[in-house]
């Protein structure tokens, strides 16, 4: 099922191409008009978990319309390349400026997110002039997939957690020519960029996220809108974080279906985009259809599913968290986006980061570059115009 054979290890940036096997193609139409669909309560919606009606309609749509070849030609139109660090190959995308004085961006995906979620926001990074933007904004944008995500195979061994992705990222940025670097992230992509400004500053400039994350802090009375946001996330980790729980604790029983099934697969990812995206209660009101599938197909067609998962096992146990001991002391960039799961108040959140950069964003969810490109973009750039 794995789409990605594997490769002798080599400290080399070995160059390649995406493409997915036809076979993959035809074995998953076979098994989605083959799927045993669950039965569902009369007059339920979304309160049980994925919605039937909708997953049914997202895999029929996936089985006979979804065109992984343009999803392909869009990937490759980038630069793609897999390199071994620390015993485990990591493939990144590599899309440099035309302009040479450009500031590298190192950025980071989360779970169940994929190099598929920068893809609007890449070209306006890179190429700011063709983007109501000024040439001294350009990036060269490297965005690699998290061990054992997407192009970068499954992880083999134990301890893959969050510090140990950051180290790798270092050595990457290194590896790619890049001795100074700005670093962007959500979700996971949150925690390894907070690692990276912790542990590789004498590297980075700076570094911008999107779910800036802190712990408790004896900061004073809090506004009534701080208690409102700690509220909204007490309820969310009540509701809405079993699957923490089940990825934490028993991953690879979770991977027998996942792997398995691609509705289950289509339902245990889209219902996350629904309920963490501002998306009004349909999570295509803010991401299109075709871009949530190619998100799905990248986990499908390269067997990372299980892998994935395992970040949330190998970071309940890891004994390497320094974020949470000691503060980062690089600049750091805040866009917190209306509809973010994580809120923590700022008070708290400049215990943990130098905190020179903070935007309220008007409108946007936990996938801030898939559902709001502009905004996220534009926050990116006036962050990084006080670093550069």
């Amino acid at each position: 099922m794995n789409a990605l054979p594997m490769a002798p290890q080599s400290d080399a940036l070995e160059r390649f191409s995406i493409h997915v096997e036809d076979a993959v193609w035809d074995d998953l139409r076979r098994r989605l008009a083959a799927t045993r669909w669950p039965d569902q309560v009369v007059g339920a919606d979304w309160d049980y978990g994925a919605e039937l009606a909708y997953v049914r309609e997202l895999c029929a749509y996936w089985r006979d319309v979804y065109d992984w070849r343009a999803a392909e030609r869009e990937l490759n139109r980038y630069e793609h390349y897999r390199t071994s660090i620390d015993g485990q190959r990591i493939h990144f995308l590599h899309a440099p400026s035309r302009h040479k004085d450009a500031l590298p961006l190192l950025i980071s995906h989360g779970w169940p997110g994929s190099i598929a979620e920068f893809m609007d926001v890449i070209e306006p990074l890179r190429d700011p002039e063709a983007y109501d933007g000024r040439k001294e904004d350009a990036f060269h944008v490297v965005c690699p997939s998290l061990p054992g995500y997407g192009f970068s195979e499954p992880t083999r061994t134990r301890g893959w957690d969050p510090a140990r992705i950051a180290d790798a990222f270092a050595v990457l940025m290194q590896r790619v020519g890049y001795a100074r670097y700005g670093a962007q992230g959500g979700d996971w992509g949150a925690l390894v960029t907070s690692l990276i400004g912790l542990n590789d500053a004498a590297h980075v400039v700076g570094i911008h996220t999107n779910m800036p994350l802190a712990v408790p802090a004896d900061t004073g009375e809090l506004s009534d809108a701080e208690k409102a946001d700690l509220a909204v996330m007490a309820q969310w980790q009540d509701q809405e974080a079993g699957y923490q729980r089940i990825q934490g604790t028993k991953p690879q029983t979770l991977g027998f279906g996942l792997m398995d099934s691609p509705a289950g697969l289509a339902a245990w990812i889209i219902e996350k985009f629904r309920s963490w995206s501002d998306c009004g209660g349909h999570p295509e009101s803010a991401i299109s259809r075709d871009r949530l599938l190619t998100n799905i197909a990248i986990y499908w067609a390269t067997g990372t599913i299980t892998s994935s998962t395992r970040l949330y096992y190998e970071t309940f146990r890891s004994q390497r968290m320094d974020f949470f001991a000691k503060k980062v002391t690089v600049p750091t960039g805040v866009a917190r986006f209306q509809k973010e799961i994580m809120r923590f108040p700022r008070k708290w959140v400049e215990q943990r980061y130098n905190v020179t950069h903070w935007s309220e964003m008007p409108r946007g969810g936990h996938f801030a570059a898939m559902e709001q490109p502009a905004l996220f973009v534009e926050d990116v750039r006036r962050f990084f115009r006080t670093v550069r």
